[in-house]
């Protein structure tokens, strides 16, 4: 009576020693072919990263300014009005109920200069807005240094820079007693704002009071802009009713925006360059695995005294492509984790520059991993096909 024999099998073990042959054996090529699958990888995981982090950013920069900011303006209707916003539009709004707070902002037609001497041709790009008291508290703006208007000083010559406005006029802090000619006259210079986020008109313009406008400016003060802050829940509705609200007879030469759509419409311009490239790191992560899929033949011709000699001494087909299959993965494997980690590695370094946090998706980082793996077995699975079909005699034969 015979006893049938047991298949062979090749432990795990086993299958990591001879799968590590190939690369211990030939460094530089298995370093050249991981390179490419390193590349993609990292292409991908810092694309998929930088996204991450900038929208993450942009989320906390919105939590922090709000989506209930409202812009009012004139509008370029078809209608028979002056194309202005009428005087009292600021106090008819603030009468809406959801209405949190307004502020009212005209242009002043004037210019700033660091003194009487400047030529009038070199205003710099900056302006004049006569403002009230409620802006920062409608914007969350803040002071960098010295104060803001207050009932006293919003009703002399004194004047408020934006952060571009002060950098362009020499000024880095308030000593209170610069003076810059505004208007045809000098103005005290009483306080620096911080960066506007949502309204970058404000950072390269020199702010004064309504009553100083109209005292010392000849300023009428039409409002140029109304800005509105609404309760979060009824914004939606609240912008359907601005326009009647601030000009009842001429509804549609008001416009209304809400500027944080602005960061919103960026945020998707950005979406899409992350498609673009998410698309180019797919792409050099086939090179990669074309680098792989031709190292891997090579390798198969080269070594096919080695695959015969194991034939001859029972190793069986399966043995044979289990071997080169798992040298690909390995290859794929080891350009994955690498790849992985230069993404990261970029991710980190460009976040810090631009002061975000980083932030890297765990979808990346796995998804990174496991793309790396599949290119390398499809790419090592013709190869792997090739080396188990060969006989050991034409293998030796071959040498």
């Amino acid at each position: 009576m015979t006893t049938a024999l047991a298949p062979s099998r090749l432990h795990a073990a086993d299958l990591a020693r001879t799968a590590a042959v190939g690369l211990r054996t030939r460094k530089l090529r298995a370093a050249l072919s991981a390179l490419g699958i390193m590349i993609g990888i990292a292409a991908m995981v810092g694309v998929l990263g930088l996204s991450e982090s900038s929208k993450s950013e942009l989320l906390a920069q919105l939590d922090n300014l709000g989506t209930n900011l409202l812009t009012v303006q004139a509008g370029s209707g078809i209608g028979l009005g002056s194309g202005e916003l009428p005087e009292e539009a600021g106090a008819m709004i603030a009468r809406i109920g959801p209405v949190e707070q307004t502020t009212t902002v005209s242009a002043v037609d004037a210019n700033v200069f660091k003194s009487d001497l400047v030529p009038s041709s070199q205003s710099g790009g900056l302006t004049v807005q006569a403002v009230d008291l409620n802006l920062l508290d409608t914007l969350a703006g803040t002071v960098a240094d010295g104060v803001f208007f207050n009932d006293v000083t919003a009703s002399y010559p004194t004047t408020v820079l934006g952060s571009v406005a002060a950098e362009r006029l020499g000024i880095d802090e308030v000593t209170g007693t610069q003076l810059i000619w505004l208007g045809d006259q000098w103005f005290t210079v009483i306080g620096i704002l911080d960066e506007f986020a949502l309204n970058p008109d404000f950072d390269r313009a020199a702010l004064v009071g309504m009553a100083t406008a109209d005292a010392y400016l000849d300023h009428d003060n039409v409002p140029t802009s109304i800005l509105v802050r609404a309760d979060p829940a009824f914004v939606d509705d609240v912008m359907g009713v601005l326009a009647a609200t601030t000009n009842p007879q001429n509804p549609e030469e008001v416009q209304v925006d809400r500027p944080t759509d602005a960061l919103e419409a960026r945020e998707a311009a950005d979406d899409a360059f992350t498609a673009l490239f998410l698309g180019l790191g797919a792409v050099a992560l086939l090179v990669g695995g074309v680098g792989i899929a031709n190292v891997m033949v090579i390798s198969v011709l080269e070594r096919r005294s080695e695959i015969g000699l194991r034939r001859a001494l029972g190793a069986t087909r399966r043995h044979v492509a289990v071997q080169f299959l798992g040298e690909a993965l390995l290859l794929a494997a080891v350009g994955g984790i690498g790849g992985v980690g230069l993404g990261y590695l970029v991710t980190t370094i460009y976040a810090n520059v631009r002061g975000w946090g980083t932030l890297v998706p765990p979808i990346a980082i796995a998804g990174g991993i496991a793309a790396a793996l599949v290119i390398g077995a499809v790419a090592g699975l013709y190869p792997a096909i090739r080396a188990a079909r060969m006989s050991p005699t034409e293998a030796l034969r071959s040498q």
